[in-house]
């Protein structure tokens, strides 16, 4: 039976999904490729081999070419490499990034964010564009923004907090149009996250580019990512932030693995094939739950538009109950969810919902629904059902 008496329910996709199947045997099937991707003799080209099919896989999915991809430890590395990479890049030229200006999200993952806070370090300006109640960013908002300056704009596809999906080929015309007007270049970087589960992933169609992405998210394995680099971004115009041997085309050294590459490409090719089918099935259970617990919780509030989100993610807040309390309270009770992101679990408040406004106190009570390819119909229930209990004994107590 193992350590858990009954099936436990995992909604916590959104930090972590599992590795499928498919992935697992690919990665399995690597032991014989044993040999360094970098060596010379026969076992080496063999594991090269198995490296850029597995290179050429993810890129075609992706609608770009192999060269046009950069492996990485994850989806952390890949944001790092796109931006900070690209400031030493410009550092290198300019010797300086004074009078550079650079635009991000206010609602991006830490490692985004984090990232552009070491460019106000370096000397850029920063400029943070704000989200609407709804959790979009207005490409309006991002043309306000823009000066002659402006070097760099970072806008993740799709909000790992609260799901909702950005107009990214809006704000790319925009900047396109900006360009023109000024005779300059400006790089779109865009966070993927987990826009690939269930949008599609046709790169340039999102007019991105740098675009990362972490095969954690995506029911591959962990420790393995990749940076887009489309042809715009010469990757003259990127600085490795390893340096070493010069692999991944001298972006990142360290000697590549193998099996997580095949893993990579396995789950990126699993996950588009089941995407329009998967996205239709989670979508109609995420709104049941969505209904179901607005109906039965008083004061509930939905964070973010769910008719432009990811549709398998759930964010809400309740009023006057701690959502650590909650999450733990439905971990002993079999069910898995978070406050927020992984990353920010122990922080008081989530800064994705204090950017929407609305009364302090959701920011703070924030809970992270997210469903995913085991989700059955049944598990909505159990769990409406377990938060509800989990809510009434709460205020019985305090009353």
């Amino acid at each position: 039976m193992g350590m858990f008496r009954t099936r436990r329910i995992y909604f916590d996709h959104a930090s972590a999904s599992p590795v499928c199947r498919e992935a697992l045997k690919a990665m399995r099937s690597a032991e014989r490729f044993l040999g360094n991707p970098g060596a010379i003799h026969a076992e080496g080209a063999l594991a090269k081999k198995a490296l850029e099919d597995a290179r050429a896989r993810v890129a075609f999915v992706l609608g770009a070419k192999a060269r046009e991809l950069i492996f990485t430890s994850g989806l952390t590395e890949a944001n790092n490499l796109g931006i900070l990479g690209y400031a030493r890049g410009l550092e290198r030229i300019r010797r300086s990034l004074a009078d550079t200006h650079w635009i991000v999200s206010a609602i991006e993952h830490d490692s985004v964010l984090s990232s552009f806070g070491e460019i106000e370090r370096m000397g850029g300006k920063v400029s943070y564009a704000h989200p609407k109640e709804d959790g979009i960013i207005a490409p309006s908002e991002v043309e306000r923004l823009l000066k002659p300056e402006t070097v760099f704009v970072s806008i993740g596809w799709a909000n790992n907090e609260i799901g909702t999906i950005q107009q990214l080929s809006k704000i790319a015309h925009i900047l396109r149009v900006h360009e023109s007007a000024h005779k300059t270049t400006i790089a779109f970087h865009a966070d993927a996250g987990q826009g690939p589960l269930y949008l599609s992933t046709v790169v340039h169609s999102l007019g991105v580019d740098l675009l990362s992405l972490g095969a954690n998210k995506l029911y591959g394995p962990h420790g393995i990512g990749a940076l887009f680099v489309g042809s715009r971004t010469s990757l003259g115009n990127i600085a490795p932030l390893l340096l070493g041997g010069g692999q991944e085309r001298g972006l990142r050294a360290g000697t590549e693995s193998v099996a997580l590459a095949l893993g990579f490409a396995e789950a990126f090719e699993c996950i588009a094939r089941e995407r329009e089918l998967e996205a239709k099935r989670l979508r109609e259970l995420r709104d049941m739950l969505a209904r179901e617990l607005s109906a039965r919780i008083s004061g509930l509030v939905i964070n973010g538009d769910l008719a432009h989100a990811l549709p398998h993610m759930l964010n809400i807040s309740i009023p006057n109950i701690s959502s650590e309390y909650i999450v733990l309270a439905l971990d002993r009770a079999g069910i898995a969810i978070s406050t927020k992101s992984a990353c920010h679990e122990s922080e008081e408040a989530s800064h994705v919902v204090a950017a929407l406004g609305g009364e302090e106190w959701r920011a703070r009570n924030t809970l992270r629904i997210s469903l995913g390819k085991g989700t059955q119909k049944s598990d909505i229930s159990r769990v409406v059902h377990k938060l509800i209990r989990v809510v009434e004994a709460y205020q019985a107590f305090k009353h």
